[in-house]
Parts: structure tokens; sequence; C-alpha cells
């Protein structure tokens, strides 16, 4: 991945639905440039899928929340992949420090919520948790 390709990802980043010829003219190249080039990310697996961004209150009851977890031993492949097998949990990161993994959850509700924690609280392997539910974003 070069420069150019660092540049075409943070455009799509920041709106996936762009025209190939918008971008184009953005990095100053032509369309079959932008488009060869992300036919390439996406063979290469780099881009691994488009997605979309809802206005806050449009989920405005959702439940989020960051679930640090720390795990016994050598369990952490078996814990990830228990945790992947649950809709609720939307990524799964491996962080440093206190904490082995960091899990993003996305329900419908407080009573989902507290299901999906007691339920992820039960898989072999972890030792502890420690979980915040994300509140409104700073708008600074």
């Amino acid at each position: 991945m070069d420069e150019f390709d660092r540049r075409l990802i943070a455009l799509l980043r920041a709106d996936s639905r762009t025209p190939a010829a918008a971008l184009a003219r953005a990095l100053k190249v032509s369309r079959g440039t932008v488009q060869n080039r992300i036919d390439r990310l996406l063979a290469r697996g780099i881009i691994q899928g488009f997605t979309i961004r809802t206005r806050p209150e449009a989920e405005a009851g959702r439940v989020r929340a960051i679930m640090s977890i720390a795990i016994e031993g050598e369990r952490t492949g078996a814990v990830v992949k228990a945790l992947r097998g649950f809709p609720e949990v939307e990524k799964v990161h491996a962080t440093n420090g206190r904490w082995d993994l960091v899990a993003e959850i996305d329900v419908e509700s407080l009573g989902e919520f507290s299901r999906t924690l007691d339920q992820v609280r039960e898989i072999e392997g972890i030792a502890a948790t420690e979980t915040s539910i994300l509140l409104a974003p700073h708008k600074a």
C-alpha cells in the first residue's frame, strides 16, 4: 500500500459513497486509476467492505458498550472464537496492559445488554471483565 492508497482510503472512510469521478478529481488522477486501485485494494483484502453511518437519533434507543476482558492462561483463541459467536459483539480487539481484549457491544435494550454480559462472563477462560456503557459522543 502506498501513499495514494492511503489517501484514497481516507476519502472513502469519510464517505464511501463518493463517486469514482469525484475521488479522481480530489486525487488529481483519472477515474480509471481510482477504480483500478479500489478493485486492487478489494482483491487484496485491504478494503473488506463498505458501510454506512446513521444519524445518532436514528438509533437513540440502542445500548453500546466497551467490555475489557482479562483471560486466564493461554485461552485467548478460544475466548475470541466464542465472542465472535455473539451477534451482539461487533468487534474484538487485542490490547495491552491490564486487559487482554476489548469487545465492542451493541444491543437493542438494557435487558438484552444484561443478558449479553451474563453470557459473555460465562465463557470458559474469562477471568474478569469491566464494562462501560457509551453515552453521548463528545461534540468538541
